[in-house]
């Protein structure tokens, strides 16, 4: 089983293109920066972070380009695909890349990241929101009404 699932910062706004051709299809390529659990630096015992590339395509790429920013907090799961090219140097360069299937912001409308919409592309159960998580609730976002939740 090949399934990965990621929760960090986008480091810049992500880069779209179109593919050439009748059908042209949208491909959104950007880069989360994911904290390492449990694991600092040797200097300045802060986090380090693992900057993982993700690809999406078709309205999953359109969806990025129109609502991800840097900062923002996202959730991703996908598979990870792994390749290589030569550069112009003649050296084999090998990747890895997340090929998104799931996207979804993972703090609520309030929170970081400078969107002022909040927006869910998919029907995921994740939901980020706090970022100290010890108490294990999680925040119920902008709009959903109490009249819905399994509990009062």
């Amino acid at each position: 089983m090949n399934r990965v699932i990621l929760m960090g910062r986008l480091v810049r706004d992500p880069e779209i293109r179109y593919s050439q051709g009748e059908n042209s299809l949208a491909i959104a390529r950007y880069t989360l920066a994911v904290d390492r659990r449990g694991r600092r630096n040797q200097g300045d015992g802060q986090p380090t972070a693992d900057f993982i590339r993700c690809v999406s395509f078709g309205q999953r790429a359109e969806f990025a380009e129109k609502y991800m920013h840097q900062g923002m907090r996202m959730l991703v799961s996908g598979s990870i695909q792994t390749g290589s090219y030569q550069n112009k140097d003649g050296q084999t360069v090998y990747t890895t890349d997340i090929i998104v299937e799931d996207q979804e912001f993972a703090d609520s409308k309030g929170q970081g990241g400078g969107s002022s919409s909040y927006s869910r592309e998919s029907s995921s159960p994740f939901m980020g929101g706090t970022d100290d998580l010890s108490e294990g609730f999680m925040s119920i976002p902008d709009g959903v009404e109490d009249e819905g939740l399994p509990f009062t």
